[in-house]
């Protein structure tokens, strides 16, 4: 081939990616972002739900926990059906269910209510985030698929930053028999259910379904992509299964760090509106915008971090500092009052989402693409069940000593010992394991 064809194929290939990056990738952020407020805006409800319904500590704690059981059980049976009906379809059908129970939310009367929709609400929102990552793996080569999803996990930085103000505004809402907590969930619920009717008509399962693509760049990227796989094919005579893969202690080594990250993420995201609120005379609104501050001080951390990480490539070490940062800040926070808990847990935010982002591309260098998906849903899933694990605990610390400084010392010791363990996770799989495989290493970089 000559040298000019080859500069035209890659032309087309880069003007193709291109298209594809700016039609599906705002989509994606601002669907993760709904999705997020969904799942987290029981933080700012604790006291109503406490004065209203009469839903304590322990109760909102194990409530607020039930969502990750039922997104544990389910995320990877969604993530296999996704791909066998389409991406269109499955993830129109995720988005809708979330926002119908989301939705429903409104309506609860007791604990009971609480503890069933939490679970249905982790059902409904089960295979999100494998299938996003599962259509990328579809839709774009190795290089820009880690730049990718990147730019879609700091969707849950910034669901983070907007959750707290949009929540605080809309329990001012009073009316036709609704409290401001029932409108919240109303109306934040029915943005998901309205979304879905335009990520149905917006996204396309495959790449020559796109329209919006011409026939030489459907061609031209699905070639590269269907190359890359040849190549791994060469690589790996022996097909890699889901089976081999989870008698692999890095896929268990990478569960425990991610469960670990997740623990101090889910801790902070649930009770942080009720530690602001102990700094006493803050109305909803004002609670919301200062929940807002750690939130904003992560996205810039993951910029700094995500520039370094990429100049300076030892990812295990980058994670490591960013979990201790995490642990010092969460320390910190049971040495003083509520403001000095609170610039803590600023701090602790720059650790813990950092470390979040930083994670993924481990895990993703290591594995073999054609079963990366099945797998990251694998350890998404497990990783998650510390979003059960942190508000359970911590509700129960509350309710029976009072205090939730415990939990905030067994977070911190877990940072550390996560800080620890990364060392020992590989982004290349041992000679003589070709079922692990090898899929490309890539940098985090968010946004």
């Amino acid at each position: 081939m000559s040298n000019s064809n080859v500069a035209t194929g890659d032309a087309v290939l880069a003007r193709a990616i291109s298209k594809v990056k700016r039609h599906v990738l705002p989509l994606f952020v601002i669907m993760f972002i709904v999705n997020y407020i969904d799942r987290v805006n029981i933080g700012f409800v604790r006291t109503h739900l406490e004065h209203d319904l009469g839903i304590g500590a322990a109760a909102y704690g194990f409530g607020a926990g039930l969502f990750f059981i039922g997104y544990a059980l389910f995320e990877v049976p969604s993530n296999m059906l996704l791909q066998k009906v389409g991406a269109r379809i499955w993830l129109t059908r995720i988005m809708f269910t979330w926002g119908i129970v989301a939705t429903m939310m409104a309506f609860i009367q007791n604990e009971t209510h609480f503890y069933i929709l939490r679970f249905l609400l982790g059902i409904a929102e089960a295979g999100f985030f494998p299938g996003v990552i599962y259509y990328f793996t579809r839709w774009l080569p190795g290089v820009e698929r880690g730049k990718a999803i990147a730019i879609f996990l700091s969707g849950s930085a910034l669901a983070s930053l907007i959750s707290g103000p949009l929540a605080g505004a809309l329990l001012q809402i009073e009316g036709l028999g609704m409290h401001g907590w029932q409108w919240m969930f109303l109306i934040e619920g029915m943005a998901s259910v309205l979304l879905c009717f335009f990520v149905w008509f917006w996204l396309d399962s495959k790449v020559h379904d796109a329209k919006w693509l011409t026939l030489e760049e459907k061609d031209a990227l699905v070639g590269e992509i269907d190359r890359e796989q040849r190549e791994r094919d060469a690589m790996h005579t022996v097909k890699p299964t889901l089976g081999t893969l989870l008698k692999d202690r890095q896929i268990l080594l990478f569960c425990l760090i991610y469960f670990c990250i997740q623990l101090t993420i889910y801790a902070a995201t649930f009770w942080l509106p009720s530690i602001i609120k102990k700094m006493g005379g803050l109305d909803d609104l004002q609670v919301g915008f200062l929940n807002s501050i750690p939130w904003l001080i992560s996205i810039i951390a993951m910029y700094a971090f995500a520039a370094l990480s990429g100049k300076f490539k030892f990812q295990q070490a980058w994670v490591a500092t960013a979990l201790l940062i995490a642990a010092a800040g969460m320390f910190l926070s049971t040495t003083g009052g509520p403001v000095f808990a609170f610039v803590a847990v600023c701090f602790a935010a720059i650790g813990f989402k950092s470390a979040s982002s930083l994670f993924w591309p481990i895990p993703q260098a290591y594995l073999d693409a054609r079963i990366a998906a099945a797998v990251i849903a694998l350890v998404n899933s497990v990783g998650n069940l510390g979003g059960f694990v942190a508000p359970a605990t911590f509700g129960f610390l509350e309710q029976s000593t009072g205090s939730i400084q415990g939990g905030l010392y067994g977070l911190a010791g877990t940072s550390v010992l996560a800080a620890i363990v990364v060392f020992f996770a590989r982004t290349q799989p041992k000679p003589g394991k070709p079922a692990s495989g090898i899929a490309e290493p890539v940098q985090a970089r968010p946004l």
